[in-house]
């Protein structure tokens, strides 16, 4: 079952695409204390902020949040937080 307090969609961060065009892969973060985090934003303005101009991205309805979880096992969803400078994507040029 999906948290009823989350928005009807995010925007989940995802890893740049490989030369080779593979699937878009959802970014997980591991947390301080050892969990796997799915990062998730309620609005576009505010992974931009959080992630930087450089993060890719993925629009997810929230009720595909199972599958995803089938997939990617996480341990713990954290909504609009804000990313290190140091952990997040350069801008790409171009």
């Amino acid at each position: 079952m999906t948290n009823p307090s989350l928005p009807p969609v995010l925007y989940v961060p995802t890893a740049r695409p490989s030369a080779r065009g593979d699937d878009t892969a959802v970014e997980l973060r591991r947390t301080d204390d050892g969990r796997t985090a799915l990062l998730a934003y309620s609005a576009l303005d505010r992974l931009v902020d959080c992630c930087g101009e450089g993060q890719p991205w993925v629009l997810l309805a929230t009720e595909n949040l199972p599958k995803i979880h089938e997939r990617l096992a996480y341990d713990v969803i954290f909504l609009d937080t804000e990313l290190p400078e140091n952990l997040r994507h350069p801008v790409q040029p171009g």
